[in-house]
This record gives structure tokens, C-alpha cells and sequence, in this order.
């Protein structure tokens, strides 16, 4: 009978992606024992089918914007499905948008690593929402250059509620901030941004002009570059006033987007909107850098998920698939493969991890303050990178069965790209390189000195090659993706090795430090066990 189903792997749910990640277990070993605790109920809740069905409705049901009432009124709302707001509702409740800014000892000095660990458990389900949890935190770092502000505003985002209610701020229960930046004419050229603010009284601005991208366009205020008197600056702007009324902002339209689609993104015109100033007059760059820093953590963080969920499927597929008799799995071809992509799985998790820790000791390690200033665009370049390549590989593990919409592969894969363009895209992310390397080249000593002494004997002649690399890029600023890569490749070996990954982190040195160029997956040779690194990485599940 046609009807009858044979052959075809059940739905990887029911697990538990903690448990399953041994990794991610080891990342987090030091973690308190009630912080590991909703670790494992959080990896729990990701395969369960209910979470996998929120995450599948929140992106076929896309958001849609309303602009008028039906008396025609202006009302410039974008209406989510509930899928949206479950999934919204549970990550603030998990503090994803606030936890490294609460108060209390709780995790002190892990804050940066404990929010990595929950946040990489539920980008493995659903990243789009995300996106408006990961501005919200990293706002509050642009909001700290204006202590007033961020005395008014941090204590009503980090309640751990969601209020989806259009309301004034002081109104609700929980708040979330968003960010325009980028316009039509400009795009990452933000000095290029015409956006008018002209002094209204009282301390604060009328804005006018657009934004040609604005995320999450129903977050409760905004963080806004615009021209001032004194040149480009930033200011926080609310979306709804203290009277209930709107603050002049006109959606013209939200963005067709390749993926990223559970996430509206808008274009804006502005009205004689008000805005509060965050910093000080003129350094509106410079005041949301700090926001930008955290949110390429996040970057990285989603994109390490991403890959790490895409070839979960991939190896439960290959378990259960069988071919000529045999499962997938185990065809030499395909175990290479799989082991060739684990080991850039791993890497990319490790060395986002290593990143998060750096945040959390720059304070008081030297060299980790220099790890987070000169490794924050390395990481989310290369990181975000090899995502889409490496979803494309775990989609063809699949063949068609992977290329259809059901399949949670080709959300991954849509979503893949938006982590590398967002935040600045590979171009920006190696000049950032270089701008370090030019200006505060003690950092990259203190960095290569640590990847020198975490690589140990089996990294002979890396720091040799990425010192020759920076002295080409110091005159050749067309090779610093060259430079940003070695670096990027570097760093995650030294951690693998830092972690005792013993075989994973050879194969990884050999093949990544002193392999030949390759330009796809499977190209490891017999001398690495290809079925341990697959099986120590994705252990099988009965």
C-alpha cells in the first residue's frame, strides 16, 4: 500500500538538546547546579513538538502591518501570530533580554557565558524572534552613557514580563528596545544618515527623516541615529508617547525577507518625532558601539546554534536512512562528511563560548580585555560565515527530504545568511580587524600570545604565520580577510585544545591549520576517525 510509510527517520523531538550536546555540557561544567537545572529543562522544551511547532507557525504566519484603522486612522501597528508572542514570552522569561544586567550575585563573573548557554538552546529552535531579545540587551549598554536614562528605562525591561500591549513605557509591565540605524542612501556609511534632530525644549529633540531598516518595529522605544547641530548622534525614541498618542513614526512598509521571517523588519519615516539624547552631542558612533559589540556576540552565539541544530538533523537522519541495505551513516562518504562539518560545528561553538567569557573577565584579565576588543569581529566574520555553506551541506545529507519546507533545514538555511550582513557584514568586520591592528596593535600581542600558549607544541608556526599576516595587511588592506580567517581558525583550534578535545582538536588543527585549501565538506582523510568525532559530538539516542 502506497499508504504505508517505510524508511523515513521519525522527527527528531523528545529529546533533550542539553543532554544531547556534550559540548555545550562541557562549556557550561562550572555553571551553579540550578543554572544547569533550566538548562536541561530549556534543552528539553526545544524538542518537544510543541516548541517545534511554535517555531514552525511564528514563520509561516508571517507578521503583517496595519498602517490604518478601519476608519482610517493612523496606527502604524504590526500584528504577530501567537506563535510569535509564546515564543517572545517564554525567552523573556528565560531573561535573555535583560540577565546581564540584573542584579544579584547569581552567576557573577559567568553572566555573558550563562545568557550564551540559554541563548544558544533556543536559537537551536527559533532565531527570529531573538532579534528583539538581543537588541533589548545590548541597548542597555548604549543607554549606560546617559545614566538618567538608564536609571528611568533598564529597571522596566528587566522584569522578565512581555507586554505585547500598545501602551505608553511607564504603562507596562515589561519593555523591549529596538534600533534604526542604516538608511536608504547610506546603509553601514552611517555618516551618510540626513536624519534631522532639532532641539524641542527640555532636553529633548524633534527627529525627522527615515531608516531603511528597523527591526522588531513594535519595540517599545528605539535607539536612533540622527544629524543634531553639534553632528551625528544618538537618541532614544519611543514608539508610543507618555499620552498614548504615537511619536511620528510612519511604517511605509515591512521587508520581503530571504529568511529571518517570524522577525518583522520595517522601512520608517519619522514626523516630528521626539527623542531624548543618549550620550553626548556628536558621538552617536561611538555611543552605539557598545550596543553594536553585543549584539555580534549574539551573532555568533545564533550562528554556532544554527549549525549545530542543522546537523542534528542531518546525523539523525543518516541513523535512521538506510541505502543499499545499509544506514547512511554508515557509508564512508557520508561519515566524512558529517565528522568533516562537526568538527566546524564545534569549533564555531567553542570559540563563541570562549568570546562570552572574555566579555565576562575583561575586567580584571588584561588579556581578556584584549581578546574581546581585537576577537569580537574576527569571531562573528568566520563564525557567521561558514553557516549557510555548512546548512547547505547538512540540507543535501538529507537530499530532497531536506530541500522541502516541511523540514526545519530550509528555515535554517533562510535564516543562515541574516547573522553575517546584520551588524556589519564580512568587509566591515575585517576593516574592524584592521582598525585595531592599526591603532592598538599590544591587543593582538596579548591575543597571539594566549592562542600560543592554549595551542601548545601542535600549533607550531601559527603564531609565526598570522605575525607575517599582519604585517601584509598592515600595507594590503585587501587581504584582511585573509588575516581575519587565520586568526578566526587560530583562536578556535587554541580553544579546542584548551578544552582537552584531544582527537576532535587535532583533526581540526591539521585539517583547518596545515590542511590543503579545500572548498567543501568531507575532506578528511583515514588518519582521523571520522565515526568518533560524529559519535562523541552528536551521541546516539536509543
Amino acid at each position: 500500500m502506497t499508504d504505508d510509510v517505510t524508511n523515513q527517520p521519525p522527527p527528531l523531538t523528545g529529546g533533550n538538546a542539553w543532554r544531547g550536546d556534550p559540548l555545550l555540557i562541557q562549556l557550561a561544567e562550572r555553571f551553579s547546579d540550578s543554572v544547569r537545572k533550566d538548562l536541561d529543562g530549556l534543552g528539553r522544551f526545544v524538542l518537544t513538538q510543541e516548541a517545534q511547532e511554535l517555531a514552525r507557525l511564528a514563520n509561516a504566519e508571517t507578521p503583517k502591518l496595519r498602517t490604518h484603522d478601519r476608519q482610517g486612522r493612523r496606527i502604524d501597528l504590526v500584528e504577530f501570530h501567537p506563535a510569535y508572542h509564546a515564543l517572545m514570552r517564554r525567552s523573556v522569561a528565560n531573561g535573555l533580554h535583560s540577565s546581564i544586567w540584573e542584579n544579584g550575585d547569581a552567576e557573577i563573573g559567568r553572566r555573558h557565558q550563562v545568557r550564551a548557554a540559554r541563548f544558544y538552546l533556543t536559537a537551536e529552535l527559533e532565531t527570529g524572534h531573538l532579534c528583539p531579545i538581543t537588541m533589548t540587551s545590548a541597548s542597555l549598554a548604549a543607554l549606560m552613557a546617559s545614566p538618567k536614562l538608564f536609571r528611568e528605562w533598564a529597571p522596566r525591561v528587566t522584569t522578565r514580563k512581555y507586554d505585547q500591549s500598545q501602551k505608553p513605557p511607564v504603562e507596562k509591565t515589561g519593555l523591549t528596545l529596538g534600533m534604526g540605524m542604516t538608511e536608504k542612501q547610506g546603509g553601514t556609511d552611517v555618516r551618510a544618515n540626513v536624519t534631522k534632530a532639532e532641539r524641542a525644549g527640555g532636553g529633548f529633540y524633534r527627529l525627522t527623516g527615515h531608516k531603511w531598516f528597523m527591526s522588531a518595529p513594535m519595540s517599545d522605544a528605539f535607539l536612533v541615529l540622527g544629524q543634531a547641530p553639534e553632528g551625528l548622534s544618538c537618541f532614544l525614541v519611543p514608539r508610543v508617547l507618555g499620552d498614548g498618542s504615537g511619536n511620528g513614526f510612519r511604517f511605509q512598509r515591512l521587508k520581503d525577507k530571504l529568511g529571518n521571517r517570524s522577525n518583522a523588519s520595517s522601512e520608517v519615516e519619522f514626523v516630528n518625532t521626539i527623542g531624548e539624547m543618549v550620550g553626548e552631542p556628536g558621538a552617536g558612533v561611538k555611543t552605539i558601539m557598545d550596543m553594536v559589540t553585543l549584539t555580534r556576540l549574539d551573532c555568533a552565539v545564533a550562528s554556532s546554534a544554527l549549525m549545530r541544530a542543522g546537523l542534528a538533523e542531518a546525523v539523525h537522519h543518516t541513523r535512521h536512512r538506510q541505502v543499499f541495505g545499509t544506514n547512511l551513516i554508515e557509508q564512508p562518504l557520508m561519515q566524512r562528511v558529517l565528522a568533516d562539518m562537526a568538527l566546524d560545528v564545534a569549533a564555531a561553538t567553542a570559540l563563541s563560548f570562549r568570546l562570552a567569557r572574555s566579555f565576562d573577565e575583561a575586567a580584571s584579565d588584561r588579556g581578556e580585555a584584549a581578546f574581546a576588543r581585537a576577537m569580537t569581529p574576527v569571531v562573528k566574520y568566520w563564525v557567521c560565515k561558514i553557516a549557510p555553506p555548512l546548512l547547505y551541506e547538512a540540507m543535501e545529507c538529507l537530499g530532497g527530504n531536506g530541500y522541502v519546507e516541511e523540514a526545519p533545514l530550509a528555515r535554517y538555511y533562510r535564516e543562515a545568511p541574516v547573522n553575517a550582513i546584520w551588524e556589519g557584514s564580512g568587509n566591515v568586520m575585517a576593516l574592524d580587524v584592521l582598525r585595531v591592528l592599526n591603532r592598538a596593535p599590544g591587543l593582538f600581542e596579548d591575543v597571539l600570545a594566549g592562542i600560543d600558549r592554549d595551542l601548545g607544541a601542535g600549533g607550531r608556526g601559527t603564531i609565526g604565520v598570522l605575525k607575517a599576516a599582519m604585517q601584509v595587511a598592515g600595507t594590503d588592506e585587501g587581504s584582511a580577510r585573509l588575516l581575519t580567517e587565520q586568526l578566526a581558525l587560530s583562536a578556535a583550534a587554541a580553544e579546542l585544545r584548551r578544552l582537552g578535545a584531544g582527537r576532535i582538536a587535532d583533526a581540526f588543527v591539521e585539517t583547518r591549520l596545515a590542511g590543503q585549501w579545500r572548498n567543501t565538506y568531507g575532506m578528511l582523510d583515514s588518519r582521523h576517525d571520522a565515526r568518533m568525532i560524529i559519535d562523541t559530538l552528536y551521541p546516539p539516542t536509543n
